[in-house]
């Protein structure tokens, strides 16, 4: 096919620049157009400098009804409502999308669902290979280590980030409990404030830092009687997460509708 136009939602963020960034440097695949919200003080502005490059002739619109028409598969990291919003018109013109944004509610979730018989949606809380790998290494060490060693997921992240624990840590937290045999929803502690008493067996912790302009590191730690061990990821760079939404791009626009994760893009799929 002729080049694969991208549509940018949230062109403004830092996201939004850095997948700007990374289409324009994949051969192969160009821009359809990038949107904001409305009031968004970036409306009209040229994508290019927006996101440290030259002038591209493309301005920031209000929302995705003009640009969609064009678009051969959208991209969204901004927020649970919006993307589901933009989902919505993505599914009514029956553009793939891929779905960087976590938090979402049960019902966003079921929605998504229900688009999915429509449009192919890639939907992960983390884009990036080395992430994706390690949510594997996670399953296989909880499934290998047993109930003896307790697991604990410290994810950190930037003083912006709204949701916690982080769509990773939740990814990740689903690894181990797949691991396990396990419901995660029974088995998660999110919370732990006072006299909270023992540890319950089989329990899998979560502990969440925000600060400063931490990108996302994870830790996966697995704490036994007489030793630990601990998997972990450090991104360095948002654009690792634009490469990946990206390639998701390029491999969902061959696929029939349905929901899929970034480990059936990487060939991960169990």
């Amino acid at each position: 096919m002729a080049n694969l136009k991208l549509l940018i939602a949230g062109a403004a963020g830092r996201m939004g620049r850095a997948i700007i960034r990374e289409a324009l440097s994949t051969p192969g695949v160009t821009l359809a157009g990038g949107f904001e919200r409305a009031g968004s003080e970036a409306l009209g502005r040229d994508l290019g400098p927006l996101a440290g490059l030259d002038s591209l002739g493309i301005v920031v619109e209000a929302g995705p009804q003009s640009s969609i028409r064009q678009a051969d598969a959208l991209i969204d990291f901004t927020a649970p409502a919006a993307s589901l919003a933009h989902a919505r018109v993505a599914a009514e013109h029956g553009v793939p999308l891929i779905l960087g944004t976590t938090g979402f509610s049960a019902g966003e979730d079921a929605e998504f669902a229900a688009l999915a018989a429509k449009i192919a949606i890639v939907k992960s809380g983390n884009m990036s290979l080395g992430v994706n790998l390690l949510a594997e290494l996670v399953r296989e060490a909880a499934r290998r280590l047993g109930p003896d060693y307790d697991i604990e997921i410290v994810d950190a992240h930037h003083r912006a980030k709204i949701d916690a624990p982080s769509g990773t840590a939740l990814m990740l937290a689903r690894a181990a409990a797949d691991g396990r045999g396990v419901d995660l929803t029974t088995h998660s502690v999110r919370a732990r404030d006072g006299a909270v008493g023992e540890r319950p067996a089989g329990a899998i912790g979560f502990a969440v830092v925000r600060g400063g302009g931490i990108i996302g590191d994870h830790d996966v730690l697995f704490a036994g009687g007489s030793e630990t061990l601990t998997l972990s990821h450090r991104a360095i760079d948002r654009g690792l997460f634009a490469k990946g939404a990206v390639a998701a791009a390029k491999w969902a626009i061959a696929k029939p509708p349905g929901l899929y994760a970034m480990a059936d893009v990487l060939g991960f799929s169990r």
